[in-house]
């Protein structure tokens, strides 16, 4: 049976060491972090994402602040928000929920942020400094998948990682950072995606396999060679009719055959899913300290 990666007990750890981090800034400097959430509409999973967000800053002692406008917000509006925000001296993150109404368009309210409050790592600056090996923000899904994997005890370096999906989102930037010729990083990477021809005989190669391909059931156990580490990005509700709230959580690997013959594995829920608004925090305390020269 595969070990578990558990990203609850990583995140845990790490928000332990970032408590002691913002205390430190506010003791030492005067400085309290500040994250700003900009909400528009009432997706009911954004508003819940949002909230789990304001309270994780409460636990850790970041300033929070919440901009929540109507469905109809013209795009205009919204920009001049991200504009307040950029210039506002008491916030050093800035994250715009995603999805968006349909008005107002998703690119250019992400890349009106400031490259400097871009915490989510998702402007074109940040991803631009991420490819050329630069010091700036990294998205806080495929950082939080390297956390997971460095604080698991999963040794990166000189293995063979395939990632399943190119998103933006995840899969690109996270090739870019496991590319990287550092020591929590120097991996081999092959992507793999839609497109791509007999598709197991690159994910039985893998040392690692990274799936993020939005579709349960993707990786079965005869994709997965024997001892291979195995993390599960996607994030899947399907019907079930016995539970309260009518619907579990899946991911994108076939969890009960795979951590069978993997050697490692993230559960879904409870594995990468955490390691994503840790990693947000991780992003608005480094933006605070580089803001003000702080090491």
């Amino acid at each position: 049976m595969a070990k578990i990666l558990s990203g609850e007990d990583v995140s845990k750890a790490m928000r332990r060491e970032m408590v002691a981090d913002v205390a430190r800034l506010k003791t030492e400097h005067n400085l309290t972090p500040g994250l700003a959430v900009v909400l528009v509409g009432d997706d009911p999973a954004s508003a819940t994402y949002v909230r789990s967000k304001q309270a994780a800053c409460k636990a850790l002692g970041i300033h929070s602040v919440k901009r929540k406008f109507d469905a109809d917000l013209p795009e205009a509006d919204l920009l001049k928000v991200v504009r307040e925000l950029n210039g506002d001296p008491t916030i050093h993150g800035i994250l715009v929920q995603l999805p968006l109404p349909d008005q107002i368009d998703e690119g250019r309210a992400l890349n009106a942020l400031s490259p400097a409050k871009d915490v989510d790592g998702l402007h074109p600056v940040n991803l631009g400094k991420l490819q050329r090996g630069e010091t700036g923000f990294l998205p806080c899904t495929p950082h939080g998948v390297q956390q997971l994997l460095l604080r698991s005890g999963i040794e990166i370096s000189g293995k063979h990682v395939v990632i399943v999906g190119r998103s933006t989102l995840v899969s690109k930037p996270l090739a870019g950072i496991l590319l990287q010729k550092r020591p929590d990083a120097n991996a081999t990477v092959t992507v793999c995606h839609t497109g791509t021809r007999d598709i197991a005989s690159f994910t039985r190669q893998a040392d690692i396999l990274v799936v993020a391909a939005g579709r349960p059931g993707t990786i079965t156990a005869d994709m997965v060679s024997e001892g291979a580490v195995v993390v599960d990005v996607g994030i899947n509700s399907i019907p079930a009719p016995s539970r309260k709230r009518g619907y579990r959580l899946i991911g994108d690997v076939d969890f009960d055959a795979v951590s069978e013959k993997a050697g490692a594995i993230t559960p879904v829920p409870g594995g990468v899913g955490p390691m994503t608004i840790t990693l947000l925090l991780y992003n608005t305390i480094w933006s605070a300290k580089q803001t003000h020269g702080i090491s």
